[in-house]
């Protein structure tokens, strides 16, 4: 095997080697490695210069910032002692006096005692019968006055306002509002009442006006409105004959009449 070296020569062989290319060819592998060599060192040298200065130099300071306080003839309040609650001595109720008078009993001459003798007038005007003879305390004419009694709450009535609940309104129901009598019957009912406006004849306006309304359970229509018009007095001349029209025959679902909202087109021609 041929060394670098040796091809080196073999390439400059009858050429001038003092021009320089020579030169840089041979000395092109030492340079390379001498700066891949100093370029690894600096890299390895760049990632442990933090290492190295923390181990070379330690931090002597504290981690932590720390005050103490120190309180001195602080004073603690102590909690007061709650005053307890005097209640008012309970007066005595003065006791009535009583004397002894029982139902008679029919005793013979020799049982009969001076206690089953019945109270005499004088002794019943100062005292009250009991079953006992008792001497009374205090005031015996005091009248004690029966405790009051708590009043009953009062029933308070109010009205109370309840909204009758709006009956929904459909689209779509299996049974279709249809005017009294049929289409034909409502073809006739707007030939006799519709009337053109004037001033829609005179500006040669024709076409088709769109009334929506709804028809109730009762088969009244409510809700009249225009939602497509030609203008002219046409849309008002529509929505009075809709308005004036006698009840249809409501809408149907689940074998209940219901609201139903149903559009129709009037249509306006110059013959």
């Amino acid at each position: 095997m041929q060394t670098p070296s040796t091809l080196n020569d073999i390439v400059f062989e009858s050429r001038n080697r003092a021009y320089g290319a020579y030169l840089l060819r041979k000395r092109y592998q030492p340079t390379l490695t001498r700066a891949l060599g100093l370029g690894v060192g600096l890299f390895l040298l760049g990632v442990s210069a933090p290492t190295l200065y923390a181990r070379l130099k330690p931090q002597t300071g504290p981690s932590e910032y720390i005050r103490e306080v120190t309180l001195e003839n602080a004073r603690l309040e102590t909690p007061t002692a709650e005053k307890p609650v005097e209640l008012p001595p309970v007066e005595e109720l003065p006791t009535p006096k009583t004397i002894r008078s029982l139902p008679p009993e029919v005793l013979p001459d020799n049982e009969v005692t001076a206690a089953d003798l019945p109270p005499t007038v004088e002794e019943l005007a100062d005292a009250t019968p009991s079953d006992q003879t008792r001497e009374g305390t205090g005031d015996e004419t005091a009248i004690i006055a029966p405790p009051e009694e708590a009043a009953a709450p009062t029933k308070t009535e109010s009205a109370i306002d309840v909204t009758p609940e709006k009956e929904p309104e459909f689209l779509a129901v299996e049974q279709q509002p249809e005017f009294a009598g049929g289409l034909e019957a409502l073809t006739r009912y707007l030939t006799n009442n519709l009337k053109y406006p004037r001033q829609a004849t005179q500006a040669g306006i024709s076409g088709r006006v769109y009334v929506g309304f709804v028809v109730n359970s009762d088969g009244s229509l409510t809700d009249v409105q225009i939602l497509k018009g030609i203008g002219f007095g046409c849309d008002e001349e529509a929505r009075r004959v809709v308005q004036q029209m006698p009840r249809w025959k409501p809408g149907r679902q689940s074998g209940r009449p219901v609201r139903v909202r149903f559009t129709l087109p009037i249509a306006f021609a110059l013959e």
